[in-house]
């Protein structure tokens, strides 16, 4: 097993495990697959030093992959990234995705990041269920913002600080007078 930057030949492999998610109605907001050439841009965007896109290999099978991305797009957000984490369905269930979380935390602070989050279905107890064991907790809570195949689904935001920073002794909210 085998976690690397993802490079350009491995995004049918990528392509293919996250539409498998969407006929399943708990990962994606998606409702039909995607194409490679509709996720090339996207690829690009992940630059390995900043916003890396990792795949996880398993006896030289892409079985899963994680990608940062920029949250909210300006500047003041740029020591926050989103985490996607897709796990193929024949490989769940064996600690790929905990692995590629784990390292995502763990190389977090050379990324520059200090935060770092997960939007989740509600419904999706199992990423919910990982988030959660390693650190990450509820900062938000969306009711039926979505609908996967007529039924109304709720979005969580898990949130996790990295070498959370001491926290000032007065909130910036309310100045010395």
């Amino acid at each position: 097993m085998e976690i690397r930057d993802a490079i350009e030949a491995d995004l049918p492999a990528i392509v293919e495990i996250y539409n498998a998610t969407i006929p399943g109605c708990m990962v994606t907001g998606d409702m039909e697959p995607v194409s490679v050439e509709s996720r090339i841009a996207w690829f690009y965007q992940h630059e390995p030093a900043q916003r890396p896109l990792w795949v996880v290999e398993v006896d030289g099978t892409v079985a899963g992959w994680l990608g940062f991305q920029s949250f909210y797009g300006r500047p003041a957000y740029q020591v926050t990234a989103e985490i996607s984490l897709y796990v193929a369905e024949a490989y769940r269930r064996q600690g790929l995705g905990r692995l590629l979380l784990e390292q995502a935390i763990a190389k977090s602070p050379g990324l520059g990041l200090t935060t770092l989050l997960g939007f989740v279905f509600g419904h999706n107890k199992p990423s919910l269920k990982l988030f959660q064991s390693l650190g990450f907790e509820r900062w938000g809570y969306l009711p039926k913002i979505a609908v996967l195949n007529g039924v109304e689904r709720d979005l969580v935001i898990m949130g996790y600080r990295v070498n959370s920073p001491p926290q000032p002794s007065q909130s910036p909210d309310y100045p010395d007078p």
